[in-house]
């Protein structure tokens, strides 16, 4: 009894990896060095600023030419069964990568206020460590009193962040729908919800930067505002670099399917965009309650 083998299509060699790796450098670069500037009192950087906008763009430059390659070899048919299954895989194990980077955090943020405050506080019998640290220290989170006696204040659950949690939640539900009617063929359906959603992230990108700058005009809640500004920017700029990147994807999804690149039963760019957007989703909720609200 022979078996059947697939063929198994093996890309060429590509410049894109280094130019995706360029790009994330130049945004990390730019982005420390306009945050450092701001934190010392001024607007940014004119020079960092440049960098984070030619990391970004640079960063759209491989997307577009990385994507289109793709796009060019499967509408050509040359990707098989056993690819597709190598698709799946692949991102499934993105995905399972992005959940340790989150946890990891998540993790910091746990020992902080599980461990390290209370600790600080005299927990454990550490009363004489604590009057030698941190002399008249509370344990209490969030932390708003820096070891130099600088205060911040907390950022509210109420208000943004809870717009932005049912901007999210919606933009989750409409994401579905436009699948649904991918699944069932109705192209106008697929369009229009696929629109709404692309609408809800641009809103929730454009809320989150009003909440920053209301942070650190407002409140004094800075990157330098000790283990709470660290842990509430890292967490919650991450996020949001990860809702930028997925607003991206949905745009390109969008375009695709203007192209009438998907059918109902091999959309499989589709099905990955939209399990990279629940995800995402589901990282706000838990930052939403362990950031904001507890």
């Amino acid at each position: 009894m022979s078996s059947k083998h697939q063929p198994y299509f093996v890309p060429a060699q590509s410049s894109w990896p280094i130019v995706g790796a360029v790009a994330l450098f130049l945004i990390a670069v730019g982005a420390g060095i306009t945050v450092q500037n701001m934190a010392e009192g001024g607007d940014g950087s004119v020079f960092g600023k440049l960098i984070l906008l030619s990391g970004f763009l640079f960063l759209l430059y491989m997307f577009a030419g990385w994507f289109s390659n793709i796009i060019t070899e499967s509408m050509s048919g040359q990707y098989s069964a056993q690819l597709s299954r190598s698709f799946r895989q692949g991102m499934s194990w993105f995905i399972f990568s992005e959940i340790m980077f989150f946890g990891a955090f998540f993790g910091a943020l746990f020992y902080a206020r599980m461990i390290s405050v209370p600790w600080l506080g005299g927990a454990s019998n550490n009363a004489m460590t604590n009057e030698v640290i941190w002399p008249a220290f509370e344990a209490m989170w969030p932390l708003i009193i820096t070891p130099d006696g600088e205060t911040t204040t907390a950022m509210p659950w109420q208000g943004i962040p809870l717009i932005n949690t049912i901007i999210l939640l919606t933009s989750s539900i409409t994401l579905h729908l436009a699948h649904t009617s991918l699944e069932k063929n109705k192209r106008m359906a697929l369009i229009v919800w696929l629109e709404v959603t692309i609408v809800l992230a641009c809103f929730f990108l454009y809320y989150q930067g009003v909440e920053y700058v209301h942070a650190y005009q407002d409140l004094g809640l800075t990157l330098q505002s000790g283990v709470y500004g660290n842990t509430f920017f890292l967490l919650t700029g991450f996020h949001g670099m990860h809702v930028l990147l997925g607003t991206t994807f949905l745009i390109i999804l969008l375009a695709r399917v203007a192209k009438d690149h998907f059918a109902p039963k091999n959309h499989f760019a589709f099905q990955a965009g939209s399990w990279y957007w629940h995800f995402v989703d589901v990282v706000w909720l838990c930052l939403f309650v362990f950031v904001y609200v507890l």
